[in-house]
């Protein structure tokens, strides 16, 4: 048992590549304890870093996924804009994959003019590249051939099997926690959210649209920054954090969506400066564990491909 600011770290490792992420939601859930005050530009701030962080991790999944497949090269392509992207973080938190960059109150500094011009640049690149990456992929015959009607996930095992995220809204349940539980300033964002409806190229469900789902939410993270710093605030980012903070007696569940899918944590207090519970209910555990049913009698080639489409972080997995 740690206080409260030293289990901070511990959360940027569960799913390393949505790190602060998991640090937006767990420093909610301590401020929602404590009744701490965030200031609205670190609120956008957050908001900004977070879906930053959402396109590089979809990136990876993009990338990677070919991989899985057998395609080699637009795994580079993406991993030149990830790379881009991780810079950016690193200029503003000193890390490329473990971050420490939101904390209890707000944010650890404010983004600099440099940074936004850096991060305007990137945008830019990411935009002009996802067509390039939806030809090398998407359009591709061979991985439609090994994606599409594989490792088909229905609304009715997703929901059973506690699946959320994009793997979620490919079986067609159109929700996300962002626009349907909003939290932060995500209810002032505007922002479509895709879900399988069919008929894309694949099957509501299969591993194809899992992969387009993640696609099209790279689009919409793009529209949310932009948004985000257009409407960006002046002001402090760092809110009145007590010293030696104790908040009092009482228990919150705080729930945000990660790119993986819906991150939960359960907080408890005795009025101490750590806590008497805190437990996390992590998207990969949940989505990972769907394999038991939809797995059996699959071929072996294609169990690799239905992993993949779930792009589960083992380290989340087994926190």
């Amino acid at each position: 048992s740690v206080p409260y600011y030293q289990w901070l770290p511990y959360v940027d490792r569960w799913d390393y590549l949505a790190a602060i992420n998991n640090e937006h939601i767990a420093c909610m859930a301590i401020e929602r304890l404590g009744g701490i005050e965030v200031p609205e530009r670190a609120e956008y701030i957050r908001v900004i870093v977070a879906e930053v962080q959402r396109i590089i991790s979809h990136l990876m999944a993009i990338g990677v996924y070919g991989l899985d497949l057998g395609a080699f090269t637009p795994f580079l392509h993406q991993f030149r804009e990830r790379e881009r992207g991780l810079d950016l973080l690193d200029h503003i938190s000193g890390g490329r994959l473990l971050y420490h960059y939101v904390r209890i109150g707000g944010v650890k500094r404010d983004l600099s003019p440099e940074w936004l011009d850096e991060l305007e640049l990137w945008l830019g690149h990411v935009e002009k590249r996802l067509p390039e990456y939806n030809t090398l992929l998407l359009h591709n015959q061979i991985f439609q051939d090994r994606s599409v009607g594989i490792g088909v996930i229905d609304r009715e095992t997703a929901i059973r099997w506690g699946v959320t995220g994009p793997a979620l809204r490919a079986a067609g349940v159109d929700f996300d926690v962002r626009r349907d539980a909003p939290y932060s300033v995500y209810d002032r964002m505007q922002f479509e959210v895709p879900y399988g409806k069919g008929p894309v190229a694949g099957d509501v469900g299969d591993c194809f649209t899992r992969h387009w789902i993640r696609v099209f939410e790279v689009e919409q993270s793009l529209r949310i920054v932009r948004q985000a710093l257009k409407l960006l605030p002046e002001g402090p980012v760092m809110g009145r954090v007590p010293r030696g903070f104790k908040p009092p007696a009482g228990e919150v569940y705080v729930r945000g969506e990660n790119p993986r899918g819906e991150l939960a944590i359960y907080a408890v207090s005795e009025g101490k400066d750590r806590a008497y519970r805190m437990r996390c209910r992590g998207p990969s555990f949940s989505n990972i564990s769907v394999i038991t049913e939809v797995g059996e009698g699959v071929l072996l080639a294609d169990l690799v491909s239905l992993i993949g489409s779930l792009d589960i972080v083992l380290g989340e997995v087994d926190r």
